[in-house]
């Protein structure tokens, strides 16, 4: 599955909502909204994280 669209999206309302209360300039919501490399990055570490959520439920017996 491909995770850049849905890591793209997140990372603009993450953006968003960071410049908006104030935590972080303006221009640095734009550079992490619109950074490739961070999107990429934002993506495989979503997909390894349901990886090992996965394999974590399978252990212990969770329903999956």
């Amino acid at each position: 599955m491909n995770f850049a669209p849905i890591s793209r999206i997140i990372l603009r309302y993450l953006a968003g909502a960071l410049v908006t209360y104030g935590v972080v300039p303006v221009d640095v919501g734009a550079q992490i909204a619109m950074n490739p490399d961070l999107i990429a990055m934002l993506g495989l570490t979503l997909a390894a994280l349901v990886e090992l959520i996965y394999n974590l439920a399978k252990r212990r017996g969770w329903a999956t």
